[in-house]
């Protein structure tokens, strides 16, 4: 029996040059590339064939960082099941700046209770960080959000980064809408397609 599909939109958030485009390039086609800046949202559809019983599709939204694209990423808070907030571990101020601005706009703009949210700490590669681990888990125990360090570069943690994301999703809400009965949802989808720019 084919297995039930679940659509869920993911929203990456954080810092300009953290490193989400990657990290997502990384998720969605297994490779790494040092990626220019976004310019306005980009979108990558991922399908995870078996998270706790049920087949995924992942509309995976990578935000602009920069300040001048923030009244046009906001719009794409609404409906998000999972919000990723990323930070370098490079880069201190990229971890504050969750705490100070992306959380409150993800909470202000997204219209899901149910939503869950995780911080990611990208660029695990590095060594030293000037982030310690425990200063990110500490941070996200305050908030109430997952937490997990990555490399985009070396591909640890983004996998399950993902899935542990997807899977606390499936949990918040046991009885998720599969995509056959998510008319109103289709309507505003992007269209099937490995990734698109917007330049609005």
């Amino acid at each position: 029996m084919e297995k039930p599909t679940t659509g869920l939109k993911i929203v990456l958030v954080g810092d300009s040059a953290v490193g989400k485009s990657s990290l997502l390039l990384r998720f969605a086609e297994g490779t790494f590339a040092d990626l220019p800046a976004t310019v306005g949202v980009d979108f990558r559809v991922v399908t995870l064939e078996d998270v706790r019983g049920r087949r995924v599709k992942l509309t995976c939204w990578d935000t602009a960082g920069q300040e001048k694209f923030r009244t046009l990423t906001s719009s794409y808070y609404r409906g998000a099941n999972g919000v990723i907030m990323v930070y370098s571990v490079d880069d201190p101020r990229s971890l504050s700046h969750i705490e100070s601005a992306w959380l409150e706009e993800a909470r202000k703009f997204v219209n899901n209770a149910n939503a869950v949210y995780m911080i990611v700490g990208n660029k695990a590669d590095l060594s030293p960080a000037a982030v310690p681990t425990a200063q990110g888990r500490r941070l996200a125990e305050r908030m109430g959000a997952l937490f997990i360090e990555t490399s985009a570069k070396a591909g640890a943690g983004v996998s399950e980064c993902f899935i542990e994301l997807v899977a606390r999703i499936l949990e918040s809400q046991p009885e998720p809408t599969s995509l056959h009965a998510q008319g109103a949802l289709q309507l505003s989808a992007p269209p099937e397609s490995d990734a698109t720019t917007c330049l609005c």
